[in-house]
């Protein structure tokens, strides 16, 4: 890092870009505007493919993949559900994505036709004992996922997961970059990243809450102003509404009535899978918020506005470097 340039890290020498923040493939939420602003900023957008047509409701995904390509951007896909619509990917493909990142599955059936177009593989795991099938699979970067993100993750929590990722890569496939996510909202959170072995971060929430964002206005008006404290993570969510997510995996969103009532009772929901599936159709019609998912993570109690895209990345970054800096020259004898 030049003091008063750029972070550069492995990370933007090998993808191209000036900064090391990547927008999280958020489902419902990361457009093709959202994709082409973070890029345009000089970090990497990706266009959430999401459920892959698998749940309905999403944005078309060829329509927002050619408002991305006015930049470098990637796609993004729910590995166990692109496995039930493989035909999203080589639509995705034909776009010509920088890259294309996988979670929540086996990504290795699908490396190859990943490979043959030219488009780099990022892996997100929740587990270190998923980052050897990424390997594998030839996975150009890993994102470690703490389960502080929002949405779907796990349990492992972001300040021990990524310098123990970083060890591991490091003997075992030191050529494979390292992502950060969970939590990580501002310059603090990529400055420590960095400072714990990783190569740059990937970011939900911050631009979750960003002007670009699909993100209807209504869910962020309720979140902004909450603390992380009002985020919890539960398997009750996903069985009720009949999403036939893994079972190693939980949710992360915003409490409501519904969270109150069910997110106690995992146990049960799971035996009542899709009891509440017709409910929520019609509340998520009718943007019930005491029923319908605020998909947030922790890092809600750091956000105060919906700024633009370019402005959050420039912050964050501005922020890391300083903060980098400072550390640089500090003198702990």
């Amino acid at each position: 890092m030049n003091e008063n340039g750029p972070i550069q890290t492995r990370l933007t020498r090998r993808f191209g870009i000036r900064h090391p923040v990547v927008c999280a493939p958020m489902a419902f939420v990361a457009g093709g505007a959202l994709a082409a602003g973070v890029s345009r900023a000089g970090g990497l957008g990706v266009v959430a493919g999401g459920y892959a047509g698998a749940l309905g409701a999403e944005a078309d995904l060829d329509a927002e993949l050619v408002t991305a390509s006015a930049e470098k951007f990637g796609a993004g896909f729910i590995t166990w559900a692109l496995e039930r619509s493989p035909q999203m990917l080589t639509r995705a493909l034909k776009h010509s994505p920088f890259c294309i990142v996988l979670s929540f599955g086996d990504p290795r059936p699908f490396a190859r036709e990943i490979r043959d177009s030219g488009a780099a593989l990022i892996c997100q795991v929740q587990f270190l004992s998923q980052i050897d099938l990424a390997v594998e699979a030839g996975a150009a970067a890993i994102v470690a996922q703490g389960g502080e993100a929002g949405g779907h993750g796990a349990a492992r929590s972001t300040l021990p997961f990524i310098p123990e990722a970083a060890d591991y890569l490091r003997k075992h496939s030191p050529e494979t970059l390292l992502i950060a996510a969970g939590g990580i909202a501002d310059g603090r959170g990529l400055a420590a990243a960095l400072i714990l072995g990783a190569d740059g971060v990937l970011m939900g929430t911050r631009f979750w809450a960003s002007a670009e964002a699909l993100t209807p206005r209504s869910h962020t008006d309720k979140a902004i102003g909450s603390t992380g404290d009002a985020t919890i993570r539960t398997k009750a969510f996903d069985a009720l509404r009949g999403a036939p997510w893994p079972r190693e995996y939980s949710f992360r969103i915003l409490k409501n009535k519904l969270t109150a009532e069910w997110a106690d009772r995992e146990s049960e929901a799971l035996r009542s899978f899709g009891a509440l599936s017709t409910e929520y159709a019609r509340a998520r019609a009718q943007n019930d918020l005491d029923m319908v998912a605020i998909v947030c993570g922790e890092a809600i109690g750091l956000l105060r506005d919906r700024p633009s895209a370019a402005s959050i990345v420039e912050s964050m970054v501005t922020q890391a470097a300083e903060l980098l800096r400072k550390s640089s020259s500090l003198n702990f004898t």
